[in-house]
């Protein structure tokens, strides 16, 4: 019997812990495969399609530098990945090869699990960037019926980003937040900032409505200044580890053909990992 291979690559790689998730699922449902981390440098990348057929992939994941550059390798992209304009999951759709992007499915996944039946009443979200999660989070967000409101530093990101989707999508620059927060029922930080290594996210929650959530897509650390402010509040929180593994979840059924389970032990594994290896976290 073929044992079924996946990957994930990108450049650097040494750092993610998609191993350490998908390796706990095939324990865990008791599965014969693999899923092995692969180094690629963009000036290799083509060379990686030339023998990825021959090289009996299932299917795997792409992280950064490589989410858009894989996409001419590809022989058809999904909605979501044409729309977020980024792939991070591959797999086979018979002799198809397929990108697709699960970043939308984690983000709401995640927000799903740790706050249910938040969207029954959610209208309004506000979005802190205009990057790539930020694009996936508008996605998600948009199907989920909610207006929203994207705001940057510098507006023209946020504004082509907001031209890209269309209606129920607005750009602002950061002195309109509070007006925004006013009414927001959602509040989302899709920047690396607050990040270990990265500057802190200095904001003020106090404009924020008493019900609101506040989601930080930062993992490490597992509790951001942000989240610890917003808890000190009242508000909802949802940290980002949970992005993380749910985006992984669709990936691992195109591969393995079984549908994993986000359990506490999943996450409690990668917590105590990210705990063991950045000092602060």
């Amino acid at each position: 019997m073929i044992r079924p291979r996946a990957f994930v690559m990108g450049h650097p790689i040494a750092h993610s812990r998609s191993p350490m998730l998908h390796g706990y699922w095939l324990e865990r449902y008791h599965i014969r495969g693999s899923y092995e981390p692969i180094d690629v440098p963009p000036e290799r990348l083509a060379d990686f399609f030339t023998r990825y057929r021959d090289a009996g992939w299932a299917g795997g994941n792409v992280t950064v530098p490589h989410k858009t550059a894989v996409i001419p390798y590809l022989d058809r992209i999904d909605e979501a990945a044409e729309a977020v304009g980024a792939v991070n999951t591959i797999w086979w759709d018979d002799e198809v090869l397929v990108g697709g992007n699960t970043d939308a499915t984690g983000f709401l996944g995640n927000i799903d699990e740790l706050v249910p039946g938040w969207d029954k009443s959610a209208k309004r979200a506000i979005l802190l960037g205009a990057g790539g999660a930020a694009r996936a989070a508008t996605y998600g967000l948009r199907e989920r019926g909610l207006e929203v409101s994207i705001c940057n530093r510098t507006v023209a990101t946020a504004e082509a980003l907001a031209a890209h989707f269309g209606d129920r999508v607005s750009a602002h620059g950061l002195d309109a937040m509070p007006a925004l927060m006013e009414k927001c029922d959602l509040f989302v930080n899709t920047t690396s900032l607050g990040m270990i290594g990265q500057p802190p996210l200095q904001i003020d929650l106090a404009p924020l409505k008493a019900d609101a959530i506040v989601y930080d897509i930062v993992y490490v650390p597992l509790e951001t200044d942000v989240l610890k402010a917003a808890k000190a509040r009242g508000y909802r929180t949802v940290d980002g580890l949970g992005m993380l593994l749910h985006q992984a979840v669709e990936g691992f059924s195109h591969w393995f053909g079984r549908r994993p389970e986000v359990t506490g032990e999943l996450r409690k594994l990668l917590s105590d990992d990210i705990r063991a290896k950045t000092p602060g976290a």
